[in-house]
Parts: structure tokens; C-alpha cells; sequence
């Protein structure tokens, strides 16, 4: 009998050598390489064995919506319009941050509208999934529930039973009789979701699987099983704060600028229409807090920048950013220190995005150097006061994409004043002052009442 051949798969980004190293040559990575046997060629798991006959393009049936509405606003929204029939779907997210309630919701919405779903649960008893179901109202007789780890179990039910959409709850639990590895390693991973991938282009039913994340917050599991699905979302959130954000790295069927805002009650997940009104800050207008709009997508959402500017006890000053870049914020810092006239030198200064919103534009740097320079001279800037626009090296404020849509959220939400950068002609809601301003000098002084800048 002939030994079966070992091999060495990379963990991060699905390298492979015949022999064990310490570094990854592809990746750099450390440590990363994990021993799998090579499945026998002669038995190709999954392998066709017809061909078939190319088509043209142009004979292609693309008329119409083909897209599978799943009902659930901000799910749709970051899918790009819904699902897609035959794709492959992963979800990602820390465990308990409610990746299981939120495709559990989604059955029950899927089911409700006609669709035969498939729930396999490698995690839970049926008996589990069924309570969890009942306290979510999500009990529907078009939902079969399966427990199993087999992979080709797995494949036998999605061919028997036909459904238009399977849920693999999660795809670490589940393991192919081919391999000799134990479930979650790498190439038991690798394995599984490429025969998963075949069945789904070939049954026209769309996969949605879950996927944990490692301790760096990326999927566990080698890279290449980002680039084997057709679409990634990650389901991100604080176990202090009420809401969860989905958000989408990688689309084959829309745009991976979209983000979907949820809210988590005792009845499971809610969409909310508005997220604008979560994260501003309920307490009224304070020193060292601004109001500033950033797109998500196509989505203006308002959020509010916070600052605390205090005498440092240290020789070394502190300077901590949380929800924003903290290299720029020590360059909006040293922008204001210069072309501002602020001695911030021998402060600790601390800038925060309230609710925990992660924010990587430049059109936010406007807000962090008003918000700093209010926590600096502890005096309130305007009341109902939005700031946005990114600031140069040289403290010239530039120009954003989409003011119009930013400052129409703005008006809908109460807000009377806009401080941004100069722009050509646009229509501008009538509640709304806007000042249009050249550098954070003139900035300043509008946002503090037109009082001197010193």
C-alpha cells in the first residue's frame, strides 16, 4: 500500500510546501504551517464527471431580478439588493455577537416569503436551535433543521431535499471523510468549502456560512477561503453597546462600501432605518464635542468626535485615538498646535467616536481639530454645530465627496449649522446655516461665535 503523501498548508494564507518551516516565505508569518494529508488522486472528492458545453454570453437569461429578497432591510442593503441564487455567502464575527441570530432571523424571513431553507447546525441539537427559534419568533415549517458534521451528509440532504437556501452554522464543525485531519484545520476547511462551492453553482442554492474569527480578527482558516466565496461579511460589535454593525469586504455582486446597522434586543435583532440617531450623544453640546457626517456606502450616518485636552502628570505626553487612526489624529494635532496658535504641548489628549464606530475618512479631521481645540479652551463651540471637511498640512480645509447628501442628513436630523470646506453651487437645505470656510483659522472662529481666534 503506498504512503499516502503529507504536505504543509500555511494557516494564513494557504501557502504549501512539502516540509516544515518556522517563517512563511509568502506571508512572513510565524509558526503558521500545519501538517495534511493529500487526498488520493485516483478518487477526486467532488470531481465532475462529465464535461459541459460552453455557452455563449449572449445567450445568457439575465433578464429580470434574479435576486432572492431576504425581507431584512439592512441585510439586503450590504448584499447589495439581496441574495444571489448559486452564491456563496460567509459571515464572520467574534462568537456571540449574534452571527447565529441574525442568519436564524433571516431563515425565518427566507421561509416566510416562500423559500425552502436548510439550517445545518454543526454547534447545537435541533432541540437547541428549535428554543433559540421559538424565542426569536422564528419557527416556520419551510425551515429543516439538520445537526451534522459530515460533509457528505451534508451534500446528500442539499441534493435530496432541494432548498433555495442552505445555512452552515459553522463551517469550522463541518469535515469531509476524505481527509484525515480533524474538523477546523485548514485543510479540512479548504476541502469543505470548495465542495460546497461546486454544489452550490451546480444546485443554484445559495450557501451562507459562518465562520469564526481569531484572536487578530481575522477568519479562521487559510486566506484563500475569502477568495474561494463570492461574498464576506463581517458582523462586528461591542458587548458593551447595544448595536452591531455588518459590514462587507468583499462583494462579487455589488458594492463592499455598504454597511447595515442592527440593534440587539431580547427578541433578537432589529434593523434600524436611522443609525445617524445612535451615535450622537443624548447628553446636549459639551466642550470638546462635535457632530461630523461620514459615508458608509451610500449612506450619510452622523456621529459625534469627542476630546479631552488635561495636563499630563508625565514627561511624555499621552495622545489616545479610539475609533479613528491615531497617526492621524497626531497630524490634525500638530495642524492645529501650528497653524492654529493652540499650545497643546504638555497636554494628554484623548479623542473618541462615540458608540464605538470605527471611522477611516478624511472628512472627519474638521470635527477632530474643532473637537480638540474646544476641550483645549473648554468652552462650547455652537450649539446644533455639524463639522466636516478634510484638513490639510498646511491648515487649508478641502473639499469631501457628497457634502449635499451629509448636510441634507444633517438638516433631517434638527442640526441649524454647517461649518465645510468651499464648494461650487449645490442646493442646500434651507434650515440650514452653512459657512463655507478656506483654513481651520477661520473655522475656529465661526465654531466658537465669531470671537477672537487667539
Amino acid at each position: 500500500m503506498a504512503k499516502k503523501k503529507t504536505m504543509f498548508l500555511c494557516n494564513n494564507c494557504g501557502y504549501e510546501t512539502i516540509r516544515w518551516l518556522g517563517r512563511c516565505p509568502s506571508c512572513q508569518e510565524w509558526n503558521s504551517f500545519e501538517e495534511f494529508r493529500v487526498p488520493d488522486e485516483k478518487a477526486p472528492a467532488g470531481r465532475r464527471t462529465h464535461a459541459l458545453e460552453p455557452v455563449a454570453i449572449t445567450e445568457i437569461d439575465i433578464s429580470g431580478d434574479i435576486r432572492l429578497v431576504t425581507g431584512i432591510s439592512e441585510l439586503d442593503r450590504v448584499l447589495g439588493g439581496g441574495i444571489i441564487p448559486g452564491s456563496l455567502v460567509l459571515f464572520g464575527g467574534e462568537p456571540g455577537i449574534g452571527k447565529s441570530t441574525l442568519l436564524l432571523q433571516t431563515a425565518r424571513a427566507l421561509a416566510a416569503g416562500g423559500s425552502d431553507v436548510l439550517y445545518v447546525t454543526g454547534e447545537e441539537s435541533v432541540q437547541q436551535v428549535g428554543l433559540r427559534a421559538r424565542r426569536l419568533d422564528a419557527l416556520h415549517p419551510s425551515i429543516l433543521l439538520l445537526a451534522e458534521h459530515s460533509l457528505e451528509i451534508v451534500e446528500d440532504t442539499i441534493r435530496s431535499a432541494h432548498p433555495a437556501i442552505v445555512i452552515i452554522d459553522s463551517i469550522q464543525t463541518i469535515f469531509s471523510d476524505n481527509l484525515t485531519s480533524s474538523p477546523g484545520t485548514v485543510s479540512q476547511i479548504r476541502e469543505c468549502t470548495a465542495r460546497l462551492m461546486r454544489l452550490a453553482k451546480d444546485a443554484g442554492c445559495s450557501i451562507l456560512l459562518v465562520g469564526h474569527v481569531t484572536k487578530d480578527g481575522g477568519l479562521a482558516g487559510p486566506k484563500t477561503l475569502e477568495h474561494m466565496v463570492d461574498c464576506v461579511l463581517y458582523f462586528e460589535g461591542d458587548r458593551h453597546h447595544v448595536f452591531r454593525l455588518l459590514r462587507c469586504v468583499k462583494n462579487r455582486f455589488g458594492s463592499t462600501n455598504e454597511i447595515g446597522v442592527f440593534l440587539m434586543t431580547a427578541a433578537g435583532l432589529e434593523a434600524v432605518n436611522n443609525p445617524s440617531q445612535l451615535f450622537l450623544s443624548q447628553g446636549g453640546s459639551q466642550p470638546g464635542a462635535v457632530v461630523t457626517a461620514t459615508m458608509e456606502g451610500s449612506r450619510p450616518l452622523l456621529v459625534e468626535i469627542q476630546a479631552l485636552v488635561a495636563a499630563s502628570g508625565f514627561a511624555t505626553p499621552r495622545r489616545m485615538a479610539d475609533g479613528l487612526d491615531y497617526n492621524r489624529m497626531s497630524l490634525l494635532l500638530a495642524v492645529l498646535e501650528k497653524r492654529g496658535g493652540l499650545l497643546l504641548q504638555g497636554n494628554d489628549i484623548y479623542v473618541n467616536v462615540v458608540g464605538g464606530v470605527q471611522i477611516n475618512e478624511p472628512a472627519v479631521d474638521l470635527a477632530v481639530v474643532l473637537a480638540a481645540a474646544s476641550a483645549f479652551r473648554d468652552k462650547k463651540l455652537l450649539p446644533q454645530l455639524l463639522a466636516v471637511g478634510e484638513v490639510g498640512l498646511t491648515g487649508e480645509i478641502r473639499a469631501v465627496s457628497r457634502l449635499d447628501q451629509r448636510l441634507r442628513e444633517a438638516a433631517k436630523l434638527g442640526f441649524t449649522t454647517a461649518i465645510v470646506p468651499e464648494f461650487s453651487d449645490m442646493n442646500l437645505p434651507e434650515s440650514l446655516a452653512v459657512h463655507p470656510v478656506s483654513g481651520i483659522s477661520e473655522a475656529l472662529k465661526i465654531a466658537f461665535g465669531g470671537g477672537d481666534n487667539s
